[in-house]
């Protein structure tokens, strides 16, 4: 197995491995130049996503500045929407539904390391993947940890640390975040 077939999978990688610098240096160059176009150049932000978002759909709109590892690993739904200063940590699969709204300086991560120092100290990763359904709202400064899943139509409140899946319908907050009460939707 390669090391990105490994870090796909959810096994340990080397991120150190040459193919993946230069995946990751090419998002980086990626990732500037859409921080640095302006409100304006529609046409060259869409060009760029396009580019850098694995899962590109039509009415993805990012505030910039935007940050994420590969971009390759990051699918969205229709008509997502991230404000200023959010991170992506794409080292696993981010899966994120249709209507999904993410406040300024959310932090996505799919990215871990392993809790035996051993492994960490030979500079071994790993990821998991990060699920968020559709007409999902992430409120600002928000953080998502490896593995979770976030069902459809809940609301995660801001600053919330989320450790856990959380079922749909609900709203979440807190760190550890947790589900504060079932919100009553017609579905």
């Amino acid at each position: 197995m390669t090391e990105k077939e490994k870090m796909l999978a959810g096994e340990l990688y080397n991120a150190d491995d040459p193919h993946l610098k230069t995946d990751r240096r090419n998002a980086r160059l990626l990732i500037k130049k859409y921080n640095d176009s302006t409100d304006e150049q529609i046409l060259l932000r869409k060009e760029i996503l396009s580019e850098l978002i694995g899962g590109y759909s039509k009415g993805l709109y990012i505030e910039p500045p935007f940050y994420c590892d590969y971009g390759s690993n990051i699918t969205v739904g229709e008509k997502v929407y991230f404000n200023f200063n959010c991170v992506v940590l794409d080292v696993n699969r981010i899966a994120i539904g249709d209507n999904t709204l993410f406040g300024p300086n959310v932090q996505i991560y799919s990215a871990t390391h392993p809790m035996d120092y051993k492994i960490r100290r030979a500079w071994l990763e790993l990821g998991k993947p990060v699920t968020i359904g559709s007409d999902v709202w992430i409120g600002g400064s928000a953080i998502i940890c490896p593995g979770v899943t976030i069902g459809d139509r809940s609301v995660i409140g801001a600053g919330s640390v989320v450790t856990r899946d959380i079922p749909s319908d609900t709203f979440a907050a807190g760190n550890p975040c947790k589900v504060i009460k079932k919100l009553d939707q017609e579905v």
